[in-house]
């Protein structure tokens, strides 16, 4: 049998308290097992019964009292003195501390024998005796710390607060400031709502004008868009072209601007009577500035007059011409006018008939730019020079590739100014212009003189150009002109003082009598020049004042009856 017994066992002896340990738990001491007691006695059966049956050889003996249990002692710190230790038992309501408990077990009371005379039966048991009740030993604060407790084990008691009303009022206080709050972002929200809502409405409003006005990108007159972005600096591309009519004799010029800026191309009509000056500073005319120095002398003197940057020439004599507008396939003109075949016999078909949308091969479009009729002005001729550009322009390939192509395709003797590939970029150019609407052509007035027309510098060369119409370079020569208004011829005797003192004549023209000379300037710098002029041709020094020159000539002598003419009678 195991050292550790069933403490419920009526054989095992119950151990007594002797004392407590350190942590409050009780300390028993241990007695020794004693040996069961023998079978009580039964007189009337003749026998003795035993707890388990019917002994026949066992002997006879006297019935024992059961002995009253031992009350436990316990010294004065209320621990048991007879050395009993206590045996573990589980408790019920420890289950859920998932811990054990330790309780002295109580000795059993005895088993009382069976009645006598009834045979193989066991005697029913008395009940056991009361056991008494155990007081519960101190316990020190150290082991309470290490326990565990229920909540059946306390007790809340709501003691009243003089403070819980204050605690309310903070409450009431929180909660009400929480829905300021919100109410406040609330607000906020509406406001940024109500704002994106304005902005939105703005938007659209201003695109809508903007889109009514035409002012959108894309939308609009082309014109007036042009004027808007013209109002800012611009970027241009400019060529001169001169036509030359080998059959005829004689040249046309005109001016390619491509505006990139605004997005427009123009053709800008030169007359051959523009006055200019040839490469010595001597005026001169457009046309003969052609024939006598060239494209390179031509240019720069363009370049001088108009105050323009010029970047090359492209010389296109009537052949070329001829094989360009085969190549393209014919062009569409709407021809003023009807032109006859040079070379056809009398009677037979004109080359070129009046009216619109007319389509002319390569030798009607020859013809009708070249066409001037009897005793017709020459500015008929230069539009219909511009007809035809602008014709060519339409069908010319608005791609560089293909531009170049047929510039190519003519085999003509390029200007070093200006390569093949640079001509058919810049036509290419223009020929999108052309295509979509945005090209027009304008002529540059010219007076009789060969100057300028008053206005000319700021509807042509300002505008169109980008130049200056500016008759002085700082560096060069003083440029003058004249108007006679002797009522005689001094235009050529004058010239020839002018030139004999070292200045550039820019033309000569005819105007109302006057009594009396005057030399005008238009720059304060150009006081000094004009008063020089002045003295060269004899002039007092009270004609000289301050106005504005014609044309782009520096000064400007005004001649009155009072100029004497050199070697006149």
């Amino acid at each position: 049998m195991n050292d550790q017994q069933n403490p419920y066992d009526p054989y095992y002896p119950q151990p007594q308290i002797i004392g407590y340990d350190a942590y409050g738990q009780p300390v028993y001491q241990q007695q020794p097992a004693q040996a069961p007691q023998q079978p009580a006695y039964d007189p009337y059966a003749g026998q003795q019964q035993t707890a388990y049956g019917y002994d026949p050889y066992a002997q006879p003996q006297a019935p024992q009292q059961p002995q009253a249990p031992q009350q436990p002692s316990y010294d004065g710190y209320g621990d048991r003195q007879d050395g009993y230790a206590p045996q573990p038992s589980y408790d019920p309501y420890e289950s859920y501390g998932g811990g054990q408990q330790w309780q002295a077990a109580e000795p059993a009371a005895p088993v009382a024998a069976a009645p006598a005379g009834v045979p193989g039966q066991r005697p029913a048991p008395e009940p056991p005796a009361p056991q008494p009740t155990r007081p519960a030993p101190p316990r020190r604060a150290e082991a309470d710390d290490d326990r565990d407790y229920r909540t059946e084990q306390f007790s809340f008691i709501e003691e009243p607060d003089e403070d819980s009303e204050d605690v309310i009022d903070w409450l009431k206080f929180t909660e009400s400031r929480s829905e300021r709050r919100e109410e406040a972002r609330r607000r906020g929200r509406n406001r940024v709502i109500a704002l994106v809502v304005v902005l939105v409405l703005a938007v659209v409003g201003g695109v809508g004008y903007l889109w009514s006005a035409g002012l959108l990108p894309g939308t609009g007159d082309p014109e007036q868009q042009g004027q808007a972005a013209a109002a800012g600096p611009q970027r241009r591309d400019t060529i001169v072209l001169h036509l030359h009519d080998t059959q005829g004799g004689g040249t046309s010029t005109a001016l390619l601007v491509d505006n990139s800026t605004t997005k427009q191309g123009t053709t800008v009509l030169l007359p051959n009577a523009l006055a200019v000056a040839d490469s010595e500073g001597a005026a001169t005319t457009l046309g003969k500035s052609v024939e006598e120095d060239g494209s390179s002398g031509t240019r720069e003197a363009l370049d001088t007059l108009l105050g323009a940057k010029i970047a090359g020439t492209w010389r296109l004599d009537t052949p070329y011409l001829e094989n360009l507008v085969e190549y393209l396939g014919g062009i569409e003109v709407d021809t003023d006018t009807t032109v006859p075949d040079p070379q056809g016999k009398k009677g037979a078909d004109p080359l070129v008939v009046q009216g619109e949308q007319q389509t002319l091969t390569g030798r009607a479009a020859v013809a009708y730019a070249t066409f001037r009729a009897s005793g017709e002005a020459e500015a008929k001729q230069l539009q219909r020079f511009g007809q035809v550009v602008n014709g060519v322009l339409r069908k010319m390939p608005s791609d560089a590739t293909n531009a170049t192509g047929a510039v190519e395709y003519l085999q003509q003797i390029a200007d070093p100014s200006l390569p093949e590939k640079d001509l058919g970029a810049s036509l290419a150019k223009l020929a999108e212009h052309a295509k979509t609407g945005a090209y027009k052509t304008a002529l540059l007035p010219v007076g009789q003189d060969g100057a300028l027309a008053e206005g000319a510098g700021d509807s042509v060369v300002k505008d169109i150009l980008g130049g200056k119409a500016t008759a002085l370079d700082a560096s060069g020569v003083p440029r003058v002109s004249i108007k006679d208004g002797t009522g005689e011829d001094a235009v050529e005797a004058a010239k020839v003082v002018l030139i004999n003192g070292g200045y550039a004549f820019v033309g000569g023209s005819k105007t109302e009598s006057g009594a009396k000379s005057e030399v005008v300037y238009g720059d304060d710098a150009q006081k000094a020049t004009a008063a020089e002029v002045a003295k060269t041709l004899g002039l007092p020094a009270g004609s000289v004042t301050k106005g504005k020159p014609a044309g782009t000539a520096a000064v400007t002598v005004v001649l009155g009856r009072d100029y004497e003419i050199p070697g006149a009678s």
